[in-house]
């Protein structure tokens, strides 16, 4: 899903930042139950804005999208957020209370908004989604891939073709929207 949505952005010459947040993989610190991962994002934000002085595009999957969100959402210089697979029903990791993502300060962010996830994504109920996303101001698009699930296995095009479809429609035909 990751590699899918960065080839997406490529495809519009979009440079991208993949990185892991902290305790995951050969990463150092400990995982923050979305605390700490928020700075992480923040950080990946901050490099990107020095490094590469073009115009954010924040897109995450997962709990990646939904500390994402929260961190990209109010920084000026994120232009346009896509949320695939973005988790709306609480999900208990191992030996962990269930997490519960609240998504509020979606309601007054005015950035165009991408969601994709799968028709049976474990993690993002089709009806809960639909409820998220009427929740939130506009612009904002839902695009649900038939029989996906939450890793998008048998539907990893279709990912793409949404994300790269959006992009074209929403956010490179309207150059003041990226600018």
């Amino acid at each position: 899903m990751v590699f899918h949505t960065m080839k997406a952005l490529n495809t519009f010459g979009f440079p991208v930042l993949r990185f892991n947040f902290r305790g995951t993989g050969l990463s150092h610190g400990e995982h923050d139950y979305g605390n700490g991962e928020v700075a992480d994002v923040r950080t990946a934000l901050d490099w990107l804005d020095a490094e590469i002085h073009l115009p954010l595009i924040f897109g995450g999957f997962s709990f990646g999208a939904a500390v994402g969100l929260r961190a990209a959402c109010p920084d000026p210089r994120v232009k346009a957020l896509i949320g695939v697979g973005v988790p709306v029903a609480p999900v208990a990791a191992d030996k962990e209370e269930p997490r519960v993502y609240t998504y509020d300060f979606l309601r007054d962010c005015a950035l165009p908004k991408l969601f994709v996830s799968g028709t049976r994504d474990q993690f993002g109920p089709s009806a809960k989604l639909q409820e998220l996303v009427n929740s939130v101001s506009e612009p904002k698009k839902l695009v649900l891939i038939e029989g996906g699930d939450h890793f998008f296995e048998g539907r990893l095009k279709e990912l793409r073709e949404a994300i790269e479809t959006w992009l074209k429609e929403a956010i490179c035909s309207q150059p003041s929207a990226v600018s």
